[in-house]
């Protein structure tokens, strides 16, 4: 297979002959499908594999929506149930948000989406069998194949059946999604979804996919976390309007640098044309942006300012549990004491550079440091973040 032979038609087909199944829903997912295999088609330079596994991935996001369209058909009880007003780490990329999602997922109170379940969403999980579900042994043994693959890949970011997973990848059945963008080159589906794509579709499939996943393991709270969300903070907010926000803040240069180096280690499996320079080129002013856009979203009122706590990855990173207690008492939480053994237990278990070091430069990216320095100002200022050494 080629990417010219990637077709929306066809991967509907391929869905509906997996599942057994044809419903989708609503057609919300039918312009973003259309747009991201164009996208493919033309733009990402597919290598053979990216071409053949792209069309599974494709494929396997839309059997999914017809799983969870069916199983809500059959089970009409759990639609509109009420989901907990979550709590949602909505900084960008590289600034702590995935470490911080591991920690508050020790606290027993808290329900996070993990990998498996995202991955194998049908049928929704058992509370009786949460943690022994066979689902979470087919899931570990595909990510082991993940080094085989992308040789340092999990130094950059850690991936397990029971880590917590993004909602990137639940807005990705609906194909509002900034997974898409991180794992292949298709900048004019980007900016169709940055700029132009309603995003209040992909919240209300975000809803069904949590009322589905808690129908059966309730959730005491959702903590839920994506860089995704700050591009999005008003859609986001109008489906859950009682949300508590964590914005986590980074030097921009520095979090340009790492996801640089990131998203060209993961375009590099479906493509032979990836670097970190073109990552650098695709991401940096999208980066920039979003931060801009949680700027305008305090200063417009969407975000209030008893809605949200702000989190800076230098002193998260040097002290997590005051950070931690600080933002529990802010929210108006009850950090227990077992709760916290937890946290203590798991970050003693995966210390940063378990998988190995995650090494990269601004100057990699190619980027002018001044220009982009001068860009971040606004945000910076702002929120008081201070710049960081580049390398």
């Amino acid at each position: 297979m080629t990417a010219v032979d990637l077709d929306a038609e066809r991967v509907v087909e391929q869905a509906s002959e997996q599942s057994g199944l044809t419903d989708l829903g609503d057609d919300s997912w039918n312009d973003g499908l259309g747009r991201l295999v164009d996208a493919l088609r033309n733009e990402a330079a597919l290598n053979e594999l990216g071409a053949a596994l792209v069309g599974g991935e494709l494929a396997g996001y839309l059997g999914d929506r017809m799983r969870l369209v069916a199983y809500r058909k059959a089970h009409p009880e759990i639609v509109g149930v009420d989901v907990v007003p979550p709590i949602v780490i909505v900084g960008q990329g590289r600034t702590g948000t995935t470490i911080l999602h591991q920690l508050l997922a020790q606290d027993p109170a808290t329900r996070v989406p993990l990998t498996w379940e995202i991955d194998r969403p049908v049928p929704p999980p058992e509370a009786a069998t949460y943690d022994t579900d066979p689902r979470i042994a087919e899931v570990d043994e595909t990510l082991a194949g993940v080094d085989l693959v992308l040789p340092g890949f999990k130094a950059m970011h850690p991936m397990a059946a029971q880590l917590p997973q993004e909602c990137v990848r639940i807005t990705a059945s609906d194909f509002r999604s900034m997974i898409f963008p991180t794992q292949y080159r298709v900048p004019s589906y980007a900016r169709w979804l940055l700029h132009e794509a309603d995003m209040r579709p992909a919240y209300r499939w975000h809803r069904k996919f949590l009322e589905h996943l808690q129908s059966r393991c309730p959730a005491q709270r959702w903590v839920l976390k994506s860089p995704g969300h700050l591009w999005a903070l008003d859609a986001l907010l109008g489906e859950y309007p009682n949300a508590l926000l964590v914005q986590t803040h980074r030097d921009p240069l520095r979090i340009i640098a790492s996801l640089s180096s990131l998203v060209a280690r993961l375009r590099s499996l479906a493509s032979d044309d990836t670097s970190i320079p073109d990552a650098a080129a695709d991401f940096a002013g999208n980066i920039l942006d979003g931060l801009d856009r949680s700027v305008n979203a305090r200063e417009n009122g969407t975000v209030r300012a008893d809605r949200v706590v702000d989190v800076q990855f230098r002193a998260f990173m040097a002290d997590p549990f005051t950070t931690i207690r600080t933002f529990y008492e802010r929210l108006g939480l009850e950090l227990e004491p077992d709760a916290e053994q937890r946290m203590r237990a798991f970050l003693a278990a995966n210390p940063q550079d378990k998988h190995g070091k995650h090494t990269y430069t601004f100057r990699e990216t190619g980027l002018d440091e001044g220009a982009f320095r001068e860009r971040a100002r606004r945000y910076q200022e702002y929120f008081d973040v201070p710049s960081e050494s580049l390398g």
